[in-house]
C-alpha cells in the first residue's frame, strides 16, 4: 500500500491536493503527518525536503502534480474520461500549481482561524477575479457541479486549497464560484481534514508570523497549543 508523507492540516495546501483526491476516490493509502519544524524529518522521506511525498514499493513521487500523475496511470478516473473534459482539466490544474502567487502569498492556508483584510490588494483581486471566470468556464462547459463534469476529480483537488483560503478570509468571490467552494467544503474528506485541522496542538512559527503580518485575526477555532515550533 503507497505511504501518502503530509504535514500540519492547518498549513499545508499542497499535502491537502492528493489527500482529498486519493480520499474522495477511495485510493488506499497509509498516511504519515510530519509536522512542520524539522527540515531534517522531511528529508529522510523526500529528497527535495518538502511535503506531499508519495512512496510505494520503493518509487518515490515528490510533488503533488507528480503524484497526481502516477495515480492516473493507474486509476482511469483520476482525470474526466472524456477527452475534451480531460484535456481542460489537466490545463486548469496546471495553471493553479504554477499560478495565483499573489493569492498564495497573501491569503496562506490556516484552516483554524478567521482573517480580515483591508483592503485585498488588487493583485489578489486580480486573481480571484481569474478563479471565477476558469470555474465559471469549466461549470458552464461541463454541467458541474465540479468543474469538469459530474464527478470529482483531479482538478478540483487541485482548487481544494482555495476554498479553505476563501474561508479564512472572506475573500470575494463570484456567487457561483462560492457555491462550488461550498460544494467542496462540504465533501466528507474535506470535513475531515478540517476537522482535524482544528484539533492539531501544533503552532510552527513561521507560519504563525506570517499569518500576523497579512491582516486581522478575529476568530482561532483551534483546540490549545501545546507546543510552537520554529
Amino acid at each position: 500500500m503507497p505511504t501518502l508523507y503530509i504535514a500540519n492540516r492547518n498549513y499545508s495546501s499542497w499535502s491537502l491536493r492528493p489527500w482529498v483526491l486519493m480520499r474522495e476516490l477511495a485510493i488506499p493509502f497509509d498516511e504519515r503527518l510530519v509536522p512542520f519544524g524539522d527540515p531534517a524529518a522531511f528529508r529522510a522521506f523526500s529528497p527535495t525536503g518538502k511535503v506531499p511525498c508519495l512512496v510505494d514499493a520503493g518509487t518515490t513521487v515528490w510533488d503533488s502534480l507528480a503524484i497526481v500523475e502516477t495515480l492516473a496511470e493507474r486509476r482511469p478516473d483520476v482525470w474526466p474520461r472524456e477527452r475534451d473534459a480531460r484535456a481542460w482539466a489537466r490545463s486548469a490544474a496546471a495553471e493553479m500549481h504554477s499560478g495565483f502567487q499573489a493569492l498564495r502569498t497573501t491569503c496562506t492556508m490556516n484552516c483554524g482561524v478567521r482573517v480580515r483584510i483591508d483592503p485585498f490588494p488588487e493583485a489578489v483581486l486580480a486573481d480571484l477575479a481569474r478563479l471565477d471566470a476558469l470555474w465559471a468556464e469549466g461549470l458552464e462547459r461541463f454541467g458541474g457541479p465540479f468543474l469538469a463534469g459530474p464527478l470529482f476529480t483531479a482538478v478540483d483537488a487541485f482548487f481544494a486549497p482555495v476554498a479553505f483560503r476563501v474561508q479564512t478570509y472572506a475573500a470575494p468571490v463570484a456567487p457561483a464560484s462560492r457555491a462550488y467552494l461550498e460544494r467542496l467544503l462540504a465533501l466528507p474528506s474535506m470535513r475531515t481534514w478540517y476537522e482535524a485541522a482544528l484539533a492539531e496542538p501544533w503552532r510552527d512559527a513561521p507560519h504563525e508570523e506570517e499569518l500576523r503580518g497579512i491582516g486581522t485575526v478575529t476568530q482561532d477555532l483551534r483546540a490549545p497549543a501545546s507546543g510552537t515550533r520554529a
